[in-house]
């Protein structure tokens, strides 16, 4: 073996926040393979590549708790939007969607047409999905969940009905190879029209296997709206019945007539926290983005078309002034543009502010990469959080916002030697500049890489840097470990 004194890269003098704790010392970083191998004030090593950091903050790499990359990390594996913003990992397959286990008759149906079109689902089983991940060695590393829509999709004939035992049946069963070669749980996203008709003892049976392998239970709750207590109360009661982690998609309080409610929602998350496991996660904006559905179209919000099948020419505008020119009510062109993505400004700043702020909060960007004009939270969410939120606006300590994108996703998803600057740890890290550090993407401007990040590692090798991509790329499928979940 290598003497200790001899390390492939050595970081020098960064100001290092370790993921784990709110401290942050100067210290040197020595990372041989794919490992941190000492952390320390002066480390005596020699190194094929020393960097002086030179007072520039040196973390854990970001951890994107809420991702629909499931077929992006295969399709466009540089993950260009996810790399330039210090993202080293990824959970896919949320809300109810995944790339696998799916086998296709026809389109994909709503909502899994966001990760693409017919020729992206190619795995009907998960563990071609994992070899198919490992194969493009994408920029990142590949955590995923199995989406219960995509269950559905492969076993019922209409998804506008419950499941019936025979077709529980079935996806149990896919359900169980999946976890078998590693998958980290399941995802529900019952607000979804074609997941809505699945009642809680469907979501509970599929949850037993779940329980079994250790694994998490991530909803899109059934509402976010005006009856989120009772989508909050069904998501708890489920968890509690099947013995598994609870983790709340993309906490928010949706429509005008809710807002100001975080502090309510707050409060009933308060006490379940304290009797059961359950996590929640938050992106820093307060628009959201998805299929464009006729439950969310209100003549108060804001609501712009990325993209319509039927009606591409009117990507980019306003579904008021698609209204406009039609000589239409909304609600009438909304039929006419389906299907069709849209964003929704329809949260409230305040709201989505409270929510950031919580210690228990993470940090997800739920950004959609096969959108052609994306909300910008796809390249621009965890640099937004840093520069906006954190300096700028100081809802929170550095060392804190970086526990909420590293060592908290880390722990709830069981991504064991992994979100914290630790001898012996993986080396996912990134080096940025904390007085420049922002998102540069705009809802005009969507895809443009964030400021000031330096340098990004993902399994010890430097992926990104000032120059751009380097050219080499070590991510991987990480399969799931035991939950060691963090309150």
């Amino acid at each position: 073996m290598p003497a200790l004194s001899q390390c492939d890269t050595l970081i020098r003098q960064a100001q290092v926040i370790n993921g784990a704790s709110l401290q942050m010392t100067i210290a040197d970083v020595a990372i041989r393979g794919e490992r941190i191998v000492a952390v320390g004030p002066a480390l005596a090593m020699q190194a094929r590549t020393a960097i002086a950091a030179d007072g520039l903050t040196l973390t854990p790499g970001f951890i994107d708790t809420h991702t629909h990359d499931d077929t992006s990390v295969i399709e466009a594996p540089e993950m260009l939007p996810k790399i330039t913003q210090g993202v080293t990992t990824v959970i896919a397959g949320n809300c109810g969607i995944s790339a696998a286990p799916v086998t296709l008759r026809g389109a994909p149906p709503d909502p899994m047409n966001l990760l693409g079109g017919a020729s992206l689902f190619r795995y009907p089983r998960f563990a071609a999905y994992v070899a198919a991940v490992n194969r493009a060695q994408p920029a990142v590393n590949v955590a995923a969940l199995v989406g219960h829509t995509a269950l559905r999709a492969n076993h019922l004939d209409r998804l506008d009905r419950p499941a019936l035992p025979r077709e529980i049946a079935a996806m149990r069963a896919q359900l169980q190879e999946a976890l078998d070669h590693g998958a980290l749980g399941l995802s529900t996203g019952l607000a979804y029209a074609n997941a809505r008709a699945a009642t809680a003892r469907e979501v509970l049976a599929l949850l037993r296997p779940v329980a079994a392998a250790g694994g998490v239970y991530a909803t899109h709750l059934r509402s976010e709206a005006h009856a989120i207590l009772d989508a909050l109360r069904e998501a708890c009661e489920l968890g509690r019945a099947a013995n598994v982690p609870v983790v709340v998609s993309h906490l928010k309080c949706a429509g005008v007539d809710n807002w100001g409610r975080a502090e309510e929602v707050l409060a009933f998350l308060g006490p379940a926290r304290a009797g059961q496991p359950i996590a929640w996660d938050c992106y820093p904006y307060a628009a959201s983005s998805s299929t464009l559905d006729l439950g969310q179209v209100d003549e108060r919000v804001r609501i712009t078309i990325t993209w319509s099948e039927p009606h591409p020419e009117v990507a980019g505008r306003t579904l008021a002034r698609i209204a406009e020119l039609w000589n239409l009510p909304q609600m009438d062109a909304a039929r006419q543009l389906q299907p069709a993505g849209a964003i929704y400004h329809g949260m409230s700043e305040q709201d989505m502010r409270r929510f950031l702020q919580h210690p228990a909060t993470m940090i997800g960007s739920d950004g959609l990469p096969h959108d052609p004009r994306p909300h910008p939270r796809l390249w621009g969410a965890f640099p937004r959080v840093l520069g906006r939120y954190c300096r700028r606006e100081r809802l929170f300590s550095l060392p804190q916002a970086i526990r909420k994108m590293t060592w908290l996703p880390a722990r709830q998803f069981g991504l064991h030697h992994r979100g914290a600057v630790r001898a012996g740890y993986f080396a996912d890290l990134v080096l940025f500049d904390a007085d420049r550090i922002l998102d540069a993407a705009t809802f005009t401007r969507s895809q443009r890489p964030a400021r000031g990040i330096e340098a990004v590692w993902v399994n010890g090798v430097q992926t990104y840097g000032r120059g751009g991509m380097t050219g080499h790329r070590r991510g991987r499928f990480l399969p799931r470990a035991p939950i060691q979940w963090t309150q």
